[in-house]
This record gives structure tokens, sequence and C-alpha cells, in this order.
């Protein structure tokens, strides 16, 4: 018994492993983001250089299927709601592969966005090109930019708390917390985290 255990759980760390590609080259803290230019859901391409009057930007890979994604989706508007004033608005993007997974398809995320009245981009990576280029395996998975000069520079990367199940029980907000820090002077005390999440679904 223990070892068929053993086994079926050897085999769901390798299908997760199997749904998980970090790039190589992905961006590290400190590193400076690349402009891109990418389909919002109300049909405008809405880039980083959009954004030149802001001090930052909370770039958040999610999705509309998965049940993390959505478990933090109130979450998400908060933040944005919360930060977009002071200089930190909310940039959502979709990277699944939506044939394999239609609930993600442009078109589903019209209408999600409808639905839950998103009031931030919520961009279409089709060809996953920009989740690639930031390393993003999970949904949601954040990367918190700061602009210095004329760059955005990646500060923070990972979860957006410490509790996807349960917002009443979350403990530590480490978007929030990062915000603040930055906010007032100080260095990011927690710049990395690991992003808990549904794997982003890769075209094969």
């Amino acid at each position: 018994m223990k070892t068929i255990t053993c086994l079926l759980a050897t085999l769901f760390t390798l299908a997760l492993l199997s749904f998980t590609k970090p790039e190589p080259n992905a961006y590290q803290i400190n590193d400076a983001a690349r402009d891109f230019s990418l389909k919002n859901v109300d049909g405008k391409y809405v880039a980083l250089k959009d954004y030149s009057k802001a001090k930052g930007i909370i770039l958040i890979f999610t999705c509309n299927h998965c049940p993390f994604s959505k478990a933090y989706e109130d979450r998400i508007i908060t933040l944005h709601n919360k930060y977009e004033a002071k200089g930190f608005p909310v940039v959502a993007i979709n990277s699944n592969d939506a044939i394999a997974y239609p609930e993600d398809s442009y078109e589903n995320m019209q209408e999600r966005a409808k639905d839950k009245k998103f009031p931030f981009a919520y961009l279409h990576d089709e060809s996953q090109e920009i989740a690639k280029m930031y390393g993003a395996t999970k949904t949601p998975h954040v990367y918190l930019l700061l602009k210095v000069k004329d760059k955005f520079i990646v500060r923070y990367i990972g979860a957006i708390d410490d509790n996807s199940n349960e917002p009443e029980l979350v403990k530590q907000k480490y978007v929030e917390q990062a915000i603040t820090e930055i906010l007032s002077g100080q260095e990011i005390s927690l710049p990395f985290t690991k992003a808990i999440g549904c794997s982003i679904k890769w075209k094969k």
C-alpha cells in the first residue's frame, strides 16, 4: 500500500513539473522589465509605457478557470482600488492556452472582466511570450515593478498574501507590505515568496 501511495505521489509531482516551465533567463529581483504590448479586454492594446505617470505596477499573471485565481479576484480588485491612487495600479495578464482551456479564451476573459467589473487592465498573452519572459509559473503570480527613471524594475516576485483559501485568516499581505515599504523609502524586507496556485497551461 505504501509503495502505491509513494508511486502516486511521484507521478503527481512529475505531472505538476511537466506544466511548469520557468525560463532560464527569467526576470530576477532588480532586473529591468522590457516593454510589451498586449490586447486588453476592451479591445485596445496596453503597454508598460502607457503607465509613464505611475510609480510602479502590480503585475499579476492570473486566469479565468483556476480556483486560486477566482479566490483572489476580489483581493486583486481591492489591491487596485487601494493602490492605484498611490501610483501602483494592477495590470493582470492571462497567458493560459485557451485551446486546451476554453474558459481562458479572450472572449471569456471579456465576460469575466465584465461580470466582476474589473477596474484594471486584463491582458491576453496569447503567444505566452510575456509569461515566459517573466518566468511566471502560477496563477496568480505577482511581479511588483517599481518605476526608476524611465524603466520598470522588478522589486518583488511571488504570492499576494499567505492564505490563498481564506482571506479572513491572512496574516501577512506580501504585496501590500512591499508597497508600503517602498512608499516609506525602505528596502523591501521580503522581496521573494513562493507563488501558490494553478500552473500556467503551456501550449504543446
